[in-house]
């Protein structure tokens, strides 16, 4: 089995607690490398922590020969700048979420990409937890019958102000956080193919950024989704399906600890079930799927994916009514 050496750009909690760990449990197709930070401290810190090399500097990481693929932590601000840098060095790039800060510039890495044959993909990790995949086969199966609506909720309560997430010059706002997860869930399920119908961002007169928010869209058999999002707002973290016969919510759907068993809770005329899914590391899956992308070059999807996710996040901007608190 091929090894594909990979370096880590950027020293962000993601990638320490989760993404890191995960790399290193999937020693059999890949390699830890390096792990590069702007100050030579940061990096130090955290690649002795894994028992790797500590660069100081970004395009140290990619002057690597070493070096395949990227990991980038990195705001959704610098992205356009180093994801950029990483293809044009000929390296496949797993990038957080939101990959872009618009459309035209996910069109230029995408691009960018397409040209070098190389893979961009987005760190949406929880689609490929396994408790989704029994929801999945819960609807084929019509286990509430026929979908009339999709919510989506993921909200937490005020980060401290310092946070990246509150910095608009690096893509902060709740929108491209907490809400691009409810809006990917709404695709995975209901299509690709979304209408925004409506969207209202509440901005912070302080960071000039949108802290949480609302929006309604329609796939093209009319079944709407509800998603609302926010940093100012009390924990939710679900999708429920309201069907014709019954009704199902995921409880935990996009964070799930590894070692935790999230509940599916499915309500019908007879009764309440509450399911346990198994315990899933949707971290280690994503990196599976990245890896056989990677050496498959089944890149279209997920460029696709980019794609079509920053053009509905444009739709929601574009559509949004803002309402400054």
């Amino acid at each position: 089995m091929k090894k594909i050496g990979i370096g880590v750009m950027g020293c962000a909690n993601i990638a320490q607690r989760s993404v890191i760990p995960a790399i290193i449990n999937l020693s059999d197709k890949f390699e830890l490398k390096a792990i590069a930070s702007r100050t030579a401290d940061k990096a130090q810190v955290l690649a002795a922590q894994f028992n790797t090399t500590p660069l100081t500097g970004y395009d140290s990481l990619l002057q690597r020969e070493d070096i395949e693929a990227v990991y980038m932590p990195l705001p959704t601000g610098l992205h356009k700048e180093w994801i950029a840098k990483a293809l044009l060095a000929g390296k496949h790039v797993l990038a957080e979420k939101s990959l872009a800060l618009d459309y035209n510039s996910a069109r230029e890495l995408v691009d960018l990409a397409r040209s070098k044959g190389l893979l961009l993909m987005e760190n949406f990790m929880f689609r490929y937890h396994s408790q989704h995949k029994a929801v999945w086969e819960m609807l084929q199966n019509k286990h509430i019958g026929e979908i009339r609506l999709f919510r989506s909720q993921f909200g937490f309560p005020p980060l401290d102000k310092s946070n990246f997430r509150y910095d608009k010059a690096v893509g902060g706002g709740a929108l491209l956080d907490a809400g691009a997860y409810t809006l990917r869930a709404a695709q995975w399920f209901l299509g690709r193919d979304l209408q925004v119908l409506s969207a209202v961002l509440y901005i912070d007169p302080k960071s000039d950024s949108d802290i949480y928010g609302n929006m309604t869209l329609r796939n093209q058999s009319g079944v709407v989704a509800q998603l609302s999002f926010g940093f100012d707002n009390f924990y939710q973290c679900n999708y429920e399906f309201w069907g014709s016969t019954g009704r199902l919510i995921a409880n935990k759907a996009f964070t799930p600890k590894t070692n935790e068993m999230p509940r599916i809770t499915v309500d019908k005329a007879t009764g309440t079930e509450n399911l346990e899914m198994p315990a899933d590391n949707h971290f280690v899956n994503i990196l599976d799927e990245f890896y056989s992308s990677l050496l498959s070059n089944k890149h279209s999807e997920h460029l696709e994916d980019v794609l079509n996710q920053s053009k509905l996040l444009d739709c929601v901007r574009n559509t949004s009514i803002k309402v400054n608190l």
